[in-house]
């Protein structure tokens, strides 16, 4: 590492304090997809006062932003999040269950460690800037709404990734490694059928039952699982039963869909024969029908450069290490749920042989926690989740990196998660995430060959085109519940 490179990561170790205050304050603020008013703030504010020139309500969603330093190329965009998920309340540092708010939302996804991470990332990018006069551009991009509204796939339907040159992030998870592979594909909608409500036994023929609607779409989505693709999903919730009196034709109900693909294309038209079974669904029963767009996010494009780019700094950097108090809390933590030894890690889901190595570094860790970088896996792997980081990957160059921030084998959309969000674990994970895509990130400004080497793959991996799952009229958006 030369002395450039070498001062920006310390400029991230001066700033520790900003980021891990910035960490608790999002923790604590918890606040659901869209809603990410005072988190967007609190981002905002802190880049202010170090220098960035901050743009809030990119693509018209009022909790993004886009902060930049720097100017000229390259431009190397590096992502954000901060939303939390419903009923997750939770103390922080805790081992057992205790909410702090009834009913109350919680970072189960770690999305305030992550937004940490990537604003020291931005702040080491800026050193470097600084101190070596190089032309480029570091833009923190504030991606709100990724449980639920897929702020990045809404920024990729109004072109905003296809300026940069690269795209880096990353993601709190119980183990070190590169994110390859691809992912699922996801689209949101939510159906609502209007009836007329009548005396279920006095005057049922009166009557037209939107909560039949609602069952009959069920069913008939039931159905079409034998007809789909074996790595399509189809998730159903009902938002709305219409009531709790049995003896009313339930005039209005409501139905929200999740349609998953592992490729985009695949999925729109999954979508498009769920939509004709709510029409059936309408009909049969002489409903009405409002179908409404809630979001939708691409399969992640898998580009090795970067990996490789990313995977030399995470060995150069290492792993975050744990003081016995910390690791004594992950051993206990561990033994609240199931699936503590298991394999770590993307790998383990595309080959066997992987997932023997994973558990034998596993094993020799001794403890809860995976203080181990996982090696570079290049085969193919499929997670059957979802990010909306699919869609910035179709418009530019992007990759990403797993810190440890959890014990092993922790349950995602948790409690646990929630409490280890709020401990020097989790601040761990977001100082060394943030470190090595500031590597990262540095190495690409220096190096134009490997800009070049990122845009030619991304090129050829890109090549069909991409299929935004956003329609041009669509406006982010959270269900009715």
């Amino acid at each position: 590492m030369d002395a450039n490179k070498a001062a920006a990561i310390a400029a991230i170790d001066e700033k520790e304090e900003l980021i891990c205050r910035v960490a608790d304050r999002i923790w604590e603020y918890a606040e659901l997809s869209l809603q990410e008013y005072q988190s967007c703030a609190c981002f905002c504010e802190a880049l202010e006062a170090e220098g960035f020139h901050v743009e809030k309500g990119i693509s018209n969603i009022e909790t993004a932003f886009a902060a930049s330093f720097g100017s000229g190329r390259p431009k190397i965009g590096i992502l954000a999040e901060y939303d939390a998920l419903s009923g997750l309340s939770q103390a922080g540092g805790e081992t057992e269950r205790k909410p702090l708010v009834s009913g109350g939302s919680g970072h189960g996804c770690g999305h305030n460690l992550l937004g940490a991470g990537s604003l020291a990332a931005a702040l080491g990018v800026k050193a470097w800037l600084e101190k070596t006069g190089n032309a480029g551009t570091v833009i923190l991009y504030g991606c709100p709404g990724e449980e639920g509204g897929a702020a990045k796939a809404f920024m990729a339907r109004d072109h905003v990734w296809e300026d940069l040159d690269a795209a880096l992030a990353w993601h709190p998870e119980d183990c070190n490694e590169i994110w390859t592979g691809s992912t699922n594909t996801c689209i949101q909608v939510q159906y609502k059928f209007h009836g007329i409500a009548a005396h279920a036994s006095g005057e049922p023929e009166r009557g037209r039952s939107a909560l039949d609607a609602v069952e009959l779409m069920n069913i008939g989505v039931q159905f079409l699982r034998e007809h789909m693709g074996s790595r399509a999903r189809i998730h159903y919730a009902i938002t709305d039963a219409g009531g709790i009196s049995p003896n009313v034709v339930q005039p209005e109900a409501s139905v929200l869909y999740m349609v998953r693909s592992n490729h985009v294309r695949e999925a729109v038209e999954l979508q498009e024969r769920v939509d004709r079974i709510a029409q059936g669904a309408a009909m049969m029963t002489d409903t009405t029908l409002e179908r409404r767009f809630i979001d939708g996010c691409a399969d992640l494009v898998t580009n090795r450069t970067l990996e490789d780019v990313l995977y030399r700094n995470f060995e150069e950097l290492g792993v975050p290490s744990y003081t016995e108090e910390e690791l004594a809390f992950a051993e206990t933590l561990s033994k609240t749920y199931q699936g503590s030894d298991k394999a770590p890690g993307l790998a383990a889901l595309g080959s066997p042989e992987a997932a023997q190595q994973a558990l034998k570094l596993r094993q020799a860790a001794g403890h809860a926690m995976n203080d181990f970088l996982l090696p570079h896996y290049t085969g193919d792997v499929f997670e059957p989740g979802s990010t909306d980081v699919g869609d910035v990957s179709w418009e530019c160059p992007t990759s990403q990196i797993h810190v440890a921030a959890f014990p092993n084998g922790i349950p995602g959309h948790s409690w646990q998660i929630v409490s280890c969000g709020r401990t020097s674990i989790g601040r761990k994970a977001a100082m060394q995430a943030g470190r090595v895509l500031a590597g990262a990130a540095i190495d690409l400004f220096a190096d134009p060959r490997l800009l070049a080497l990122a845009r030619k793959e991304f090129e050829e991996r890109t090549k069909d085109g991409y299929v935004c799952p956003i329609p041009e009229d669509a406006v982010p958006t959270v269900p009715d519940l």
